[in-house]
């Protein structure tokens, strides 16, 4: 596959690309939407409520978190810098099948790695919902997360976010633009959470295990700890990450009541999680 220009459109993108580690264990990219420091990126990879940021030229910046939408899986950063080189949007719903697809990131260590391949398709997956995906066969490792999907003049089309099979999915630029004109509206319960499945001797047969408890979270002060698996709310059992997401929609200050297991996952224990109300940029986990 020949395209005119190519080495010049994937340096373009590679300046606009960052490494995003939050820290801890893991880390991904994230994409410049504005030369003064605003950066996206997945909700899963800006876990807490900050992350180093380096940009192409080597520079390090931490970025704090102004909000994230689990259900989108994105999350936005904050980094103190101006002049930065920024990502153009495309129109992700003129993205069609066969237009070649670009996907630049951080996989494995590599700082700015390009791949390329097809868009396979743009619209929902089998199993995950109505969530749209932009579907492409680009090659994809754990670092890309967070990263751009580009077409040939260098615009981003999606954020990429994960693997199913051999096919890369990721969350078109419409949703990004909805999500950063403030439709989020979730709550910062302060987890990171893995789905899991239950043995069929239990009544529930998904739950969330938390993975990690951010410090002085709701979650924390009330007393949930890494280990727990979460099962649902009073009123709805979980059967995704995005039950949980939707639990926490709203920015009213209210009571969030879960049910979860803890030691042997024997007995299902409730907690009342005090959510915190906020007017704007509210952070849900």
């Amino acid at each position: 596959m020949t395209i005119s220009g190519l080495g010049e459109v994937g340096e373009r993108i590679r300046r606009y690309t960052v490494l995003v580690q939050p820290g801890g264990q893991g880390s991904g990219s994230g994409v410049v939407w504005d030369t003064n420091g605003l950066i996206v990126t997945n909700a899963h990879v800006a876990r807490g409520a900050k992350a180093l940021v380096t940009l192409w030229d080597g520079r390090e910046f931490e970025g704090g978190v102004e909000a994230r939408d689990p259900r989108r899986d994105l999350a936005l950063l904050r980094i103190a810098a101006s002049g930065l080189t920024a990502a153009v949007a495309a129109d992700s719903s003129r993205v069609r099948p066969g237009e070649v697809a670009i996907a630049v990131g951080n996989p494995l260590g590599f700082l700015g790695a390009m791949t390329m391949g097809v868009v396979h398709a743009v619209g929902p997956v089998r199993g995950l919902g109505e969530r749209q995906f932009v579907q492409a066969d680009v090659k994809l490792a754990p670092g890309n997360s967070g990263g751009p999907l580009a077409d040939v003049q260098g615009r981003v089309i999606a954020i990429n976010t994960m693997v199913a099979g051999r096919v890369a999915l990721a969350i078109p630029s419409n949703d990004v633009s909805r999500f950063l004109l403030g439709d989020a509206g979730g709550q910062w319960l302060g987890v990171t959470v893995r789905p899991v499945r239950l043995p069929r001797s239990h009544d529930f047969a998904f739950g969330l295990v938390a993975l990690e408890v951010q410090p002085g979270s709701p979650a924390a002060m009330a007393s949930l700890l890494p280990g727990d698996i979460l099962l649902g709310t009073e009123e709805t059992a979980f059967s995704s990450t995005y039950d949980l997401a939707d639990a926490l929609r709203g920015r009213e200050a209210r009571l969030l009541r879960l049910k979860f297991l803890r030691g042997d996952y024997s007995k299902v224990r409730r907690v009342s999680v005090s959510l915190r109300g906020s007017e704007k940029g509210s952070i849900a986990a």
